[in-house]
């Protein structure tokens, strides 16, 4: 199973919200450090926001925190709220399907249950377990967002 990049970058976010807990981040800020289109990034707040997985400020000293603490938010939930559906094959979907093999086929129970441990597993995480070693994370980060100012200072 793939997650889409919503999903990816969601859950960026909340890393780098919960990696800056020292200060209010801008959008324009994990744009900055992950190399991502901040309008994209606008979308992606808006509905961590209506979750209350993020709060924003608005005005000049505005800008993003987390709105709960890493230990309470599910990673399992977050992917849960922002992928759009867990369709893996056409016969997930009962009113589209059109598999002539559905009704004797034992894949889908198989690929069913696999997408149940798949979530199972993502659930018993939260942003604080990821978060853990996250020095190393924000060191890494800070590495490679100065190697990129570089590489547009000299093209």
């Amino acid at each position: 199973m793939r997650l889409t990049d919503y999903t990816d970058y969601s859950l960026r976010v909340l890393m780098y919200l919960g990696m800056h807990r020292d200060r209010v981040v801008t959008i324009q800020d994990i744009a900055d450090a992950y190399d991502i289109s901040k309008s994209h990034l606008m979308k992606i707040v808006h509905q961590l926001g209506l979750a209350g997985l993020v709060e924003t400020t608005r005005g000049r000293s505005g800008g993003l925190r987390l709105g709960k603490e890493p230990a309470a938010i599910n990673i399992g939930d977050v992917v849960t709220l922002t992928e759009p559906d867990f369709k893996m094959v056409e016969c997930f979907d009962t009113d589209a399907n059109a598999c002539v093999l559905s009704p004797s086929c034992q894949l889908q129970s198989a690929l069913a249950k696999a997408t149940k441990a798949y979530l199972m597993v993502l659930s018993e995480l939260t942003l604080a377990d990821i978060l853990k070693g996250s020095s190393s994370l924000r060191k890494r980060q800070i590495i490679q967002f100065h190697s990129r100012e570089k590489e547009k200072a000299t093209a």
